[in-house]
């Protein structure tokens, strides 16, 4: 098993669901079955990374971790830049970005791409999972992937790729077709020296335009490793009907009483 840290990003601030990662799942916040999923990963460090008093205050209460962080990171990877820069970890540690939204992610896919790159010399590390439905091939909130023989990423897009051209006889909308399409997870692992160079670079025109901040890496010339996920994990929570789906689901794992 390779060695590697954790590093997981938890910000206060959402959309749809303020105050994410301190939301009661099975009367635990949400963040701790997180970090409970990344401790079960292997990793030889946890650390949750924040720049909130009471996500601080909770996930010390629990046991875990925390890097205070500047309150003005545009991205989870900026956040775990700062953490690198500040604990002085060298240049060829690895690290994986867990999100702090997805309390069953299985710790078996943490360790997976943390292994990606110790087995090559690729600057990132990422999974993917086949796809199973046309919807989903053809939704712009699913992120696509494609990749080289060897499996280095070529792309990832919002847009159906790669795009069978004889399954659209009629047109765009006509398209029957999504065989070797792969679904993007949003798990990364990093090289420390690839993970300062992304931070301290700005976004790249693909990466605004397609709203996907791992374009930056490819635009850079990075090598972004992919395999495809040993498990399929299961969805991360975005709205409260997620929220509710996920407290019943690990509501049964707690032991009664």
């Amino acid at each position: 098993m390779s060695r590697f840290r954790v590093v997981i990003p938890a910000r206060f601030a959402s959309m749809r669901l303020p105050g994410k990662p301190l939301l009661k799942i099975a009367g635990r916040p949400m963040i701790r079955w997180v970090w409970e999923r990344a401790v079960a990963s292997g990793a030889v460090e946890v650390l949750i990374a924040t720049d909130h008093d009471d996500i601080a205050d909770a996930c010390r209460a629990f046991g875990a971790e925390v890097c205070m962080t500047d309150a003005g990171h545009a991205s989870g990877t900026d956040r775990i830049a700062e953490v690198a820069a500040t604990r002085g970890w060298d240049d060829a540690e690895v690290v994986v970005n867990v999100q702090g939204d997805e309390p069953l992610l299985p710790p078996a896919l943490v360790q997976q791409v943390a292994e990606l790159l110790l087995h090559t010399d690729a600057d990132v590390g990422t999974l993917g999972t086949p796809i199973h439905s046309l919807a989903d091939y053809l939704d712009t909130n699913v992120v696509k992937l494609v990749a080289r023989q060897d499996g280095a990423a070529l792309y990832f897009s919002r847009a159906p790729i790669p795009w069978h051209r004889d399954g659209a006889v009629a047109g765009l909308s006509s398209q029957q077709r999504f065989a070797s399409a792969l679904r993007h997870l949003g798990l990364y692992s990093y090289r420390v020296g690839a993970l300062r160079r992304l931070a301290a670079t700005p976004p790249c025109v693909l990466e605004e335009i397609e709203r996907l901040e791992q374009l930056r890496a490819l635009w850079l010339g990075m090598r972004i490793q992919v395999d495809v996920a040993m498990e399929a994990p299961p969805a991360g929570i975005d709205t409260p009907a997620d929220l509710e789906r996920v407290s019943r689901l690990l509501a049964a794992r707690l032991p009664e009483g």
